[in-house]
Order: structure tokens, then sequence, then C-alpha cells
């Protein structure tokens, strides 16, 4: 009958139950505890496993290319970022009021730590998402004209809860690429929410995707509900040597003009 019993539960897949069954009816024997009671701690078991498992797909399945998240941002190095505002961003309200965001910053500043760190705060959630490099997505798309998938794949990205397309800067495209990104984001607009992180204000977009007339209206669509962060600052990635000598250097370059100005 034991046999029969695991056989079964690894056919349903139930590896929650598989994992514990033995030990509950054990302790239940013991305690003398009732039929729904045994039961009840059996589903309960189930039901975490399978939490955990579904978590662990939508990790896997959003591509991280990193192990980012909010708790591991150093805000303390990149004081222009408004924590504040961030962790407000991580309550995720924007995902159910439709509402994109924009990180605008150069290279190393920190945004698509940023975009990392909200996308696996809507993972942990319980929303589905995933991280696109801007240019492999637009690449892919390109390629789907190929054998005619190009539907189906734009499905698929727009079924997402929440995307990322990090690094929207001066991209190599061709008229097809900008145009199937017009239409991912016109599919998204107002039903479902997209980060994206650039290095470009918004007055250098109209030189990556050309036309002026549609770099108009997906401007429009972006800034009617959108977060615009700005990061100006220097790059987290420079070493701390190389920023306390430039810090060493103004300073000394301040005394120095102190000085003459005294003389």
């Amino acid at each position: 009958m034991n046999a029969k019993i695991a056989e079964l539960l690894a056919q349903l897949r139930l590896r929650g139950i598989a994992d514990c069954i033995e030990k509950i009816l054990k302790n239940a024997d013991k305690r003398g505890l009732a039929t729904e009671d045994v039961l009840l701690e059996l589903l309960e078991a189930e039901y975490r496993e399978q939490q955990i498992r579904s978590l662990n797909n939508r990790i896997s399945h959003a591509k991280f290319p990193e192990e980012w998240s909010l708790d591991t941002f150093p805000f303390n190095r990149q004081p222009e970022v408004n924590k504040i505002q961030i962790m407000n961003l991580a309550k995720l309200n924007f995902i159910e009021r439709h509402e994109n965001i924009i990180f605008i910053g150069k290279t190393g500043t920190g945004k698509s730590g940023l975009a990392m760190g909200l996308l696996r705060q809507a993972i942990l959630n319980g929303y589905r998402g995933r991280f696109y490099d801007a240019q492999d997505m637009l690449d892919e798309l390109y390629t789907s004209l190929a054998d005619r998938t190009t539907p189906k794949l734009l499905k698929k990205i727009f079924n997402y809860d929440l995307i990322v397309i990090d690094e929207l800067g001066y991209l190599n495209l061709k008229t097809e690429q900008v145009n199937m990104f017009f239409k991912l984001i016109s599919m998204r607009y107002g039903r479902k929410p997209t980060i994206i992180t650039t290095n470009l204000a918004f007055d250098e977009w109209y030189d990556v995707f050309k036309q002026k007339e549609l770099v108009d209206a997906l401007l429009d669509r972006f800034r009617h509900y959108c977060n615009v962060i700005t990061i100006n600052k220097s790059s987290l990635r420079t070493p701390k040597s190389e920023k306390n000598d430039s810090s060493k250097k103004k300073t000394n370059a301040k005394q120095k003009t102190t000085k003459k100005r005294n003389a």
C-alpha cells in the first residue's frame, strides 16, 4: 500500500506530500490526530512546495543577467538615487496602475541594478516578468520574421506582467525592428508596465529610431503612464581609489585657488 501511494504521488507530482507523508503519518499516529488534521498538514506541505517551485520557475524564466536586488543596491554610493522613491515603487502599485518606468543615466550608474531589483521584487510577489537586453530582443523579433512567428513572439512578450528592456541606446536597428518595437510598446501601453534603462535623453531617441512621427507617438505613450528617473552621477564601477584620487585633486585645486586669492 505504501509503495502504491508513493507511486501515485510521483505520477501526480505531489512532491511536497511525498517528502513529508511518512513523517506526518507517524506523528499523527503518536498524537492521535484526526483524519482532517492529517490531510490539512499534507495539503499545506504540498502548497508550500508548489509555491517554492513556482517562484523558482518565475525567477528562472526572468533570465536575470546578475543577482541584483533592492536589498543589495548600494544606495549610499549613489546618493542621487532617491531611495524613498525606489522603495515606494517596490510596493508595486505601478504594476496595478500600468505605469512605465524609465531610468536615464550614463553607463554604470546603477540603472540596470535598480531595474533588476524592481523586477525581482515583482516576481517575489507572484508576477511573471522577463529581463531583456534591448538589442537581443529586437534581434530576436527580427529573426522571427523568417519563420513568421513574430505575432506569437510579440504576444509572448506582451503577456508578461512586467518586462525590463535594458540598454536602449545607440542600437543597430533595421526599419522592421523599429516598427516591431513600436508595435510592442503599443500593445503594452495602458495594459502592462515596462521598465526601460537608457543612456539617452528623450530628444536623442530620434537619432536611434529615425522616424520622427513614430518617436513622437512612442514618447507620448511612455510619458503618459511613466516614472522618469535620471541618474547623472559617476559610475558605481569606478574603483574607490580613483574616486579618492579625484576627490583629493579637487580638494588640492580648491586649496591652491584659496592660497592665490589670499596672496
